[in-house]
């Protein structure tokens, strides 16, 4: 099978195995409806084997906010693999990982400087979870074993992460009778302010189980693939006093929210909260690599090392890759450039002008923004293959799910780009 250059003969080859062999996610072998085939990227567009382009309205799942093919992101890991692809971080140590964690612990709410790298989200999410039950432990508490989390969230795919997402409107109800039994609050109620009758049903579960719980867990102000959910602010408060009351560490979940899609730096940042715990990855690269991290509390970091085990009992093998970290120096200094809070507030009234039209559809039950992400959600499941048709056709990639058309757009789009994202979304939830 030839690798390069790529005929259409040769892309033909490719699919036929793809269909027969490869495992897309969230998708049946053979897959139901085929992947399109990307043979480069640049800008915001993917260039398909047919030689069409589609503006990608998705961010490949909220992590190329600077698009495809940056100057500065293909400097930063060109140059880290003049030095070295990879090294193991156990026992060993690089100037990209200490400079990251350097950033990181700079960007991050107040109190949030020792910085633990993982592969992805969903592992970040399970340190945060072992972090959080070792903390409980070894400050002789063990009965703490339990995690309280919103219904609606999700935190990945992996079983501790599984465990604290939805049980019932999930993606994981499925592996239900094998996983950890967590306790869950009810999803805080859309609009503006905290609604008292949520508040005190939260304070009533918790008061319950108090004694039992190690952390909270929430998406702070976002719910991502549990529904593109938005929530007020107010309710990140109640957690942080709640968790404080009873003697649990706050875990926020800023992998989809985090860098800039939500308006702030972190969605947490409109809340004015800083918690335990807070779990970064997807934009942490720009997309290039996979690359998360867990970053903590002084106070966390120094209970958990200080016990029984004398570490965090967790070690990915690539762990802290230098080109990933080299790529997330590169990205996160763009993030730091003057101007990402507006930039963010010009595409937020750009989505919502261009989604506006969706209002008035048929079969639509809700068109929502907040920074640079767009919903439009249905009063039916999306006739996926039809959606995707509309898009396309309009020149961009979107991917439905459930109820819902969304979008999280680069941050690089042109006003005439989220336009046709914007009319691709109303015409993808015309043709559901």
């Amino acid at each position: 099978m030839p690798l390069w250059p790529m005929a259409t003969s040769d892309w033909d080859e490719l699919l036929s195995y793809d269909r027969e062999h490869v495992w897309h996610p969230y998708a049946p072998l053979p897959a139901a409806l085929p992947p399109l085939p990307v043979a480069s990227a640049s800008g915001v567009r993917l260039r398909l084997a047919d030689g069409r382009e589609l503006v990608d309205a998705m961010s490949s799942w909220w992590a190329a906010i600077w698009g495809y093919r940056h100057r500065d992101l293909d400097a930063a890991v060109e140059a880290q693999l003049g030095e070295m692809a990879h090294v193991m971080f156990g026992g060993l140590t690089h100037a990209p990982a200490i400079q990251l964690a350097n950033r990181l612990s700079d960007m991050a709410p107040n109190g949030l400087d020792r910085v633990f790298f993982a592969d992805s989200g969903s592992v970040s999410v399970e340190v945060a979870l072992k972090a959080s039950l070792q903390y409980q432990r070894n400050l002789g508490r063990p009965s703490r074993a339990k995690f309280l989390a919103l219904a609606g969230g999700y935190h990945g795919d992996t079983l501790g992460a599984m465990s604290v997402c939805d049980p019932v409107g999930g993606m994981h109800h499925l592996f239900g009778p094998y996983l950890p039994r967590q306790f869950f609050l009810p999803r805080p109620p859309a609009g503006e302010g905290v609604d008292p009758g949520w508040e005190t049903a939260v304070r009533l579960i918790a008061g319950e189980h108090g004694s039992e719980i190690a952390a909270v867990i929430a998406e702070p102000v976002v719910q991502g693939a549990g529904g593109m959910w938005f929530y007020d602010p107010g309710y990140v408060r109640v957690l942080r006093e709640v968790a404080d009351e009873h003697g649990a560490l706050l875990v926020l979940d800023e992998i989809a929210t985090g860098f800039g899609r939500t308006g702030s730096l972190w969605a947490c940042q409109a809340a004015g909260v800083s918690p335990d715990i807070m779990c970064v990855g997807k934009a942490l690269t720009g997309g290039y690599l996979s690359l998360a991290a867990m970053i903590c509390t002084a106070e966390v970091a120094d209970v958990v090392s200080g016990g029984e085990a004398g570490a965090l009992v967790h070690g990915p093998t690539f762990m802290a890759n230098p080109l990933a970290c080299a790529a997330a120096l590169a990205s996160t200094a763009l993030v730091l450039r003057p101007g990402l809070p507006e930039r963010i507030t010009h595409i937020e009234g750009r989505l919502r002008e261009a989604l506006d039209p969706a209002s008035a559809l048929s079969g639509v039950a809700n068109v929502r923004c907040l920074g640079a992400i767009g919903v439009v959600q249905l009063d039916h499941p999306v006739d996926v293959a039809a959606a995707t048709q509309a898009a396309t056709s309009a020149g961009v990639w979107l991917r439905p799910f459930r109820d819902l058309v969304y979008t999280m757009p680069p941050y690089i789009c042109t006003d005439d780009e989220l336009l046709q994202i914007g009319t691709a979304v109303v015409a993808a939830a015309q043709a559901s």
